[in-house]
């Protein structure tokens, strides 16, 4: 399948697509014409590098999952090193969210103060 029908079939844009690829997580031929050709496998892979990204995970996060991603990666059996990963990238969206709250909060004082 070509770029275009993946990216719509995958709910991705083809730059999206290109972006996975140069980061090595997904794979495609080229023809003589040098269009990219993707397997029909590449649908269930794309789906699941953006359900992973949707998911709070960063391209390198999603990479440790490489040896699932064309499966059903949300109920696979979880493998401990792939549930760290996610448990680390848990722990950065924490901190930041309460240094956001914190930020907030700072803001909202000084409205309310007349700052």
């Amino acid at each position: 399948m070509k770029i275009g029908q993946l990216a719509r079939a995958g709910g991705v844009s083809a730059r999206a697509l290109r972006f996975y690829e140069e980061n090595g997580l997904l794979e495609s031929t080229r023809l003589p014409n040098g269009y990219r050709v993707y397997p029909d496998t590449a649908v269930a892979r794309v789906r699941n590098i953006r359900r992973l990204l949707d998911h709070g995970l960063t391209l390198e996060d999603v990479a440790h999952f490489r040896c699932c991603l064309d499966g059903d990666v949300l109920a696979a059996d979880p493998d401990p090193a792939l549930v760290e990963v996610a448990r680390r990238r848990l722990a950065v969206l924490d901190e930041r969210i309460g240094a956001l709250v914190r930020v907030r909060d700072q803001l909202a004082s000084a409205l309310t103060s007349g700052r």
